[in-house]
């Protein structure tokens, strides 16, 4: 097979970077990849913080470790001084790899599955800091519940399996095994607004059965290269099972490129991001879902 060179043309979707923008409480700001900042003013949870976002060639030949820099200046830009917890979607390096940093620097509780606790452990973190989350269980974090669904990674997983031994870097790519995948329902305490994270283009059949989130931050990296099948059985089985009526999506953008950079697409080579919009827009459009690009650093507000 041919390779196609280039990639998406992110410009084309200008339209849909159409999030309406937080005037004051609860906000959603999207970080890059599936790092989503959620805060209300007085509470603030962080998905992933995937900050250093490494070059292709240093993960592919070399070790990899957070870079201090690049997590203060996003934190700064962000305005994220405090935060209730961190909580890795799975622990890949391009979601994991500066999670235990980002929970130490804001006095935050990591949490998620025995993968992620392992990389507390090798940070190392406060042991009282690390919270282990049992599949389907809810948890109060801070102003928020949050519910942990088990999941899958999109396919390929290119790093499959289970974290057995603290992660302490500079290490492989490889040693950030997926570990837990999850579907997390956000519910915040106060408005009871509510909102699914669901960082990889995977899914479990009928996890989600009996969730309900008004909507939904979808992952798309890789979803471009899956069947149209696939790519519909994933909108039943997240968009669709919650009753979400905006899709807003992520894990999008080209995780090796600086976040001081505009962000653009994922190249042909790994996904295409134009063939996920063509199915993905019709199944919105036949749902009467709004679907939605985030804009970086900007604090939205998904359920207006």
């Amino acid at each position: 097979m041919r390779l196609r060179l280039g990639r998406p043309d992110i410009a084309a979707y200008r339209d849909r970077f159409d999030v309406p923008t937080a005037r004051d409480g609860l906000a959603v700001t999207f970080l890059g990849v599936s790092s989503l900042l959620i805060d209300d003013g007085s509470s603030a949870i962080l998905t992933d913080g995937y900050f250093s976002r490494p070059t292709m060639a240093r993960v592919g030949l070399g070790r990899i470790a957070p870079d201090p820099t690049r997590i203060s200046a996003a934190l700064d830009r962000a305005g994220i001084t405090a935060l209730d917890a961190v909580i890795p979607v799975h622990t890949h390096f391009d979601h994991a790899l500066d999670s235990a940093v980002v929970a130490e620097r804001t006095g935050a509780a990591l949490v998620g599955g025995p993968s992620a606790a392992l990389i507390g452990h090798g940070h190392p973190l406060p042991p009282e800091r690390i919270v282990v989350a049992e599949p389907g269980s809810t948890l109060r974090l801070g102003g928020y519940d949050v519910t942990f669904v088990p999941s899958h990674h999109c396919p390929p997983d290119r790093f499959p399996g289970t974290i057995t031994a603290p992660v302490r870097t500079p290490v492989r790519a490889s040693a950030f095994r997926c570990g837990d995948a999850w579907s997390i329902i956000v519910r915040h305490s106060t408005s009871g607004r509510s909102a699914l994270v669901q960082g990889s283009a995977g899914y479990v059949s009928g996890a989600l059965t009996g969730q309900s989130a008004e909507i939904a931050y979808l992952g798309v990296g890789q979803l471009g290269v899956q069947s149209d099948e696939y790519i519909e059985a994933y909108w039943q089985e997240t968009i669709r099972a919650v009753g979400a009526r905006r899709a807003v999506l992520i894990h999008w953008d080209d995780f090796f490129r600086p976040l001081t950079e505009p962000l653009r697409a994922l190249p042909f080579a790994g996904d295409d991001l134009d063939r996920t919009m063509t199915v993905l827009a019709r199944l919105a459009d036949r749902d009467g879902v709004t679907l939605s690009f985030p804009t970086a650093f900007a604090r939205e507000h998904p359920w207006s």
